[in-house]
């Protein structure tokens, strides 16, 4: 499955999950599956580089990549959410290619650094890859893992943050203003690239391990709600719960726009 392919079942297997019973992080994880998709198609390498989802709560774009992948049944993404499923609303380590529960923002970027620094201190030439949200980088737990990283020069941890902009309460820098963000993560002494997050052109150059002795932060602008026009930048998408008719309006948007990555 290519990447484009793979971005589209993403987006098609989120939409589904979300007509359950209990909804879906719609667009957190509809911002994001352009990069899922380039990582686990182009970037990641199985059984040897490491994947933690820092924003949890895109779980279901996640669970539907482990299911294209044959390590979840596809006929278990019917039950996301659902009293008696293993698919929790976020990440739990029980299900198979889930390095860690998360879903308490904040967390990620450290545990991938305890993973990049054990790569480095026993030579292994695993990769590990960060995924987090913009909003979750009002936690200070996450600037302290920017330091260390950066200090212990762990060249081989990336951190990918999804900057769609929108958090549940609104605007992220409404909130809190992260800008200059690319400026900050550089005087942190992080490699950053800029990018359009949905080119998967530009994500796969991007993800390339670092030039010199700095880990890599992967600035990835994105639309919250990608690839359905009536929840793109909206944040009313941040958790939805379609009927059939919003399924089938969203499922219809989806397919129109098929292709256009």
């Amino acid at each position: 499955m290519t990447a484009p392919e793979l971005a589209y079942t993403i987006r098609r297997d989120v939409l589904r999950m979300a007509a359950g019973p209990n909804g879906a992080h719609v667009g957190g994880s509809l911002s994001c599956a352009d990069i899922l998709a380039v990582l686990f198609t182009d970037v990641l390498r199985r059984d040897r580089d490491a994947f933690v989802l820092s924003k949890g709560h895109a779980a279901p774009a996640l669970y539907a990549v482990l299911a294209e992948q044959g390590l979840l049944e596809h006929d278990e993404l019917a039950g996301y959410a659902s009293p008696g499923s293993r698919l929790f609303g976020h990440p739990h380590n029980h299900v198979p290619g889930i390095e860690f529960n998360t879903g308490s923002l904040g967390h990620g970027l450290g545990l991938g650094t305890g993973l990049a620094l054990s790569a480095q201190l026993t030579g292994c030439d695993s990769r590990t890859y960060v995924l987090l949200g913009d909003g979750e980088l009002q936690e200070g737990s996450v600037w302290e893992a920017f330091m260390f990283a950066a200090h212990r020069r762990l060249t081989g941890l990336t951190a990918v943050i999804d900057r769609n902009g929108l958090q549940i309460t609104g605007p992220t820098d409404g909130c809190v203003s992260l800008e200059p963000l690319t400026d900050r993560l550089a005087a942190f002494g992080w490699q950053v690239r800029p990018v359009d997050g949905h080119d998967h052109a530009a994500l796969r150059a991007a993800l390339a391990p670092p030039d010199g002795d700095r880990p890599v932060a992967v600035v990835a602008a994105t639309t919250k709600g990608k690839g359905v026009g009536f929840l793109e930048g909206k944040t009313a998408s941040h958790y939805a719960t379609f009927d059939n008719r919003l399924l089938s309006r969203a499922l219809a948007q989806l397919d129109a726009g098929r292709g256009a990555t």
